[in-house]
């Protein structure tokens, strides 16, 4: 586990956006993703009868629609243990094999960072 406070600035502040977007809606998981141009892009779960999205699937498809070309870096929330491989898919397709995912546990504190391909 790594403090979160050892990370780089632009990697702390994905971090704090994906776990404040969880805290504020009260959901599983909490994600966001850094494009190459530096914006974000927060959400978290989808889950309605007709659609349900994990958090960074969402935080991708945020990206998409709003025109980013590529991604950087990707931070998701969770009790989970592992970044599922439908949730890495996403931000590879968007970011490429290399993009960094960083799982983070509720705490704030980074349980592992894995690359998206």
């Amino acid at each position: 586990m790594t403090d979160s406070n050892a990370l780089d600035p632009e990697d702390r502040k994905i971090v704090t956006l994906a776990r404040s977007a969880r805290a504020r809606n009260g959901v599983p998981e909490g994600a966001a993703v850094r494009d190459d141009t530096g914006r974000t892009y927060v959400a978290g779960t989808v889950e309605l009868r007709s659609l349900k999205l994990s958090a960074l699937r969402t935080a991708v498809a945020m990206a998409v629609a709003s025109g980013a070309k590529s991604l950087e870096a990707a931070a998701v929330v969770t009790e989970g243990d592992a970044v599922p491989d439908e949730d890495r898919a996403a931000v590879a397709d968007l970011g490429g094999a290399a993009t960094p995912v960083l799982l983070v546990g509720p705490d704030g504190a980074v349980r592992s960072t894995v690359t998206a391909g």
